[in-house]
């Protein structure tokens, strides 16, 4: 089956907001096993956005829209759709209802335009809207279906997890299931180039990569009769995934992300972590106090943006800022020796770099990052070169310092059993 998206709104062609929508969408429907050979962006436009629709329904058996539900005048989708495919657009008493009870619950008066929102294409399958007042839509027509979705994320998101993803895989022949496996510390071409003999033989399951920031996903589907059946088919290319890539992968979950992972790994050794950050500005401590249990292993952290910050809080030494400069491994081992101290931890993890746009030399370009784990006493620093703006460059070395982390830890304590990894 073919899926199309269509993202309504004059402010993404304009640029003033990023397109998040279409890349969720498409990770979403490619892994539904849904083929999307088609993505269209369109302004506040009746006319146009006709035009884009009426194309996509005639060439695909799935049209996604989203945005443009909304109650101003420019919120044109759900009158193009309806008047497109013949409908009248009736008031649906459910979602006035729960329209009404948005304003009640947040005590705002709603103004006249609102009620637009209750308005649906006759016949119509309403999805409710949980997060806003705009509900999404399903028009099922003899040639295809096209759901309509609102634009905000925070709405969209939700409503496509709760909604949409199980009507589409009702609507699939048989039944698609996916794995998705989650490695760090390789860039994504060396793990295209290790799985390409996999890729070039692919049919049933199909087998697809997602760069990410600091990471690799590499999403295995399969289509069989049933759940079960597969399963079974998942199984043998997921396993020769972790026989290729090792401890490299961090898990083949999709609710596991790599700071869940990191704090699961103390957890299981039993360890306490503590930070000292300098051009993350606090970034690492942020995505590991995030998880759920981190306060078990999360301990203390320190941004030590200056260089009397460090020497007063970490204890780094006058004399080898001195002579190497606060960029440089051996700031980093030292800020991570006296983080250690400082938290009283059984691991510590420092970052020091130049995230620019100024600051940087011949010597010590901006994007040059150092980042230094220290295990128990056994320290590790490692020398990294990230690319991009400021806001890049910082998040790269965050997910580098976790990944890090992570690495670092498992050496640990492998060598300390005898080089039996603990299960």
């Amino acid at each position: 089956m073919t899926v199309e998206l269509i993202c309504v709104g004059t402010e993404l062609l304009l640029g003033n907001i990023v397109n998040t929508n279409a890349a969720f969408l498409a990770e979403q429907c490619a892994g539904l096993g849904l083929s999307c050979y088609f993505q269209t962006v369109v302004g506040d436009n009746g006319e146009r956005l006709r035009m884009v629709l009426k194309q996509a329904s005639e060439r695909s058996d799935i049209v996604i829209l989203c945005g443009g539900l909304g109650p101003t005048e420019d919120d044109l989708t759900k009158e193009t759709a309806a008047e497109l495919f013949g409908r009248r657009l009736v008031e649906d008493s459910h979602s006035r209802r729960l329209i009404e009870d948005f304003f009640k619950n947040r005590g705002i008066k709603p103004t006249e335009n609102n009620w637009k929102q209750a308005l649906i294409p006759e016949g119509a399958i309403v999805l409710d809207n949980a997060n806003g007042t705009a509900p999404g839509l399903i028009l099922e027509e003899k040639n295809g279906k096209v759901i309509l979705l609102p634009g905000p994320p925070n709405e969209l998101i939700p409503m496509f997890h709760e909604s949409v993803a199980p009507y589409l895989k009702k609507c699939a022949p048989g039944v698609i299931a996916s794995r998705t496996v989650k490695i760090c510390g390789i860039g994504e071409s060396s793990v295209e180039t290790t799985i390409r003999d996999l890729i070039d033989k692919q049919t049933n399951p199909t087998i697809a990569t997602y760069a990410k920031t600091g990471e690799v996903h590499v999403r295995v589907t399969a289509q069989a009769e049933s759940e079960k059946a597969a399963e079974k088919l998942l199984r043998p290319t997921v396993k020769e995934l972790k026989s290729r890539f090792g401890a490299d992968i961090y898990s083949a979950e999709e609710d596991m992300t790599l700071e869940k992972a990191v704090i699961g790994i103390l957890h299981a050794f039993g360890m306490t972590v503590t930070c000292a950050e300098s051009c993350t500005g606090g970034m690492v401590s942020s995505r590991l106090i995030n998880v759920p249990g981190a306060s078990d292993v999360y301990k203390s952290g320190v941004v030590t943006y200056s260089n009397k910050a460090k020497r007063r809080l970490l204890g780094v030494k006058k004399i080898t800022l001195q002579k190497y400069g606060a960029v440089s491994p051996q700031v980093a081992e030292e800020m991570a020796k006296g983080a250690l101290l400082l938290g009283r931890a059984d691991v510590s993890l420092a970052v020091t770099g130049i995230a620019g746009p100024d600051g940087g030399t011949e010597l010590k370009p901006v994007g040059l990052v150092y980042i230094a784990c220290n295990v128990r006493g056994n320290v590790k620093v490692e020398e990294y070169h990230f690319n991009g703006n400021r806001a890049k460059i910082r998040e790269a070395a965050s997910v580098a310092a976790l990944t890090l982390l992570r690495s670092h830890v498992l050496a640990c304590s492998t060598a300390a059993s005898g080089g039996k990894k603990k299960k």
